[in-house]
């Protein structure tokens, strides 16, 4: 079912979209070699607490940690763990937070001090400016097909791969809501957006191939390739003539 929000839940939404660019804030910052994704986790949680938020992974479908650290070829949904990050490992942190039961969501890749190739830093760019070639499109009547079209035709056009598992989501009381929002599509197809609804874009982009295989703890889709993959996401507003991008 698709919620429309009124303006009483998009002021809660927005508390806790602000406090996500908080968390982001600082872990971009944390982030450099040594660091451990434990440290990141720990701090993302302290973040989100003293904003009165709640954290919203930890728990949901028995996630056991505050966000998910994703390091190279891990696609999403990495479990931080005491390892410490290295120069040139690709990161990404999936994160986000509820503020009087409403949600926001978010994620963003970083290279750990230089990259190792090109090829590395080209896959974060594309990742980047693909979302951000989906958003400049949103409007109401603007189609779910048409997300995912242009997505898929820039990160594709620019000889990188998308994985077609995992999608984009509605949200609001609930982090994940209808309608999903796939990283691939046909123009002119699917539902139409409309003003009031809160949606995720989130592409997730392989060198390579688009295939995955799940880890043996059920939560860790990596490469099949073992190379490296870059995620960004943003919770964003439709708006009567256009968007409102909220994280």
């Amino acid at each position: 079912m698709i919620t429309l929000k009124s303006s009483e839940d998009l002021a809660k939404m927005r508390v806790a979209c602000n406090v996500l660019k908080l968390v982001h804030q600082e872990l971009r910052a944390m982030i450099k070699p040594g660091i451990t994704g434990v440290e990141l986790d720990k701090r993302a949680a302290e973040i989100i607490r003293q904003h009165q938020c709640e954290p919203n992974f930890k728990g949901l479908y028995g996630f056991p940690a505050t966000i998910c650290v994703s390091i190279n070829d891990v696609l999403v949904h990495g479990i931080p763990n005491n390892t410490p990050l290295k120069n040139g490992d690709l990161v990404s942190i999936d994160a986000g937070c509820a503020y009087q039961g409403f949600n926001s969501d978010g994620a963003f890749t970083m290279i750990v001090g230089e990259p190792l190739s090109e090829l590395h830093h080209q896959l974060v760019e594309v990742t980047k400016n693909a979302l951000d070639q989906a958003i400049a499109i949103l409007k109401p009547g603007v189609r779910i097909g048409d997300i995912g079209h242009v997505i898929q035709e820039y990160v594709e056009g620019n000889g990188f791969f998308l994985p077609q598992e995992f999608t984009g989501h509605g949200i609001g009381k609930e982090l994940h809501e209808d309608p999903h929002i796939p990283n691939v599509g046909e123009p002119h197809t699917g539902l139409r957006l409309q003003a009031g609804m809160t949606i995720c874009i989130e592409p997730m982009v392989q060198i390579g191939t688009a295939k995955i295989k799940m880890l043996s703890d059920g939560w860790t889709p990596v490469s099949v390739n073992g190379l490296p993959s870059a995620h960004f996401e943003h919770t964003i507003l439709i708006t009567e003539t256009g968007h409102e991008v909220l994280t």
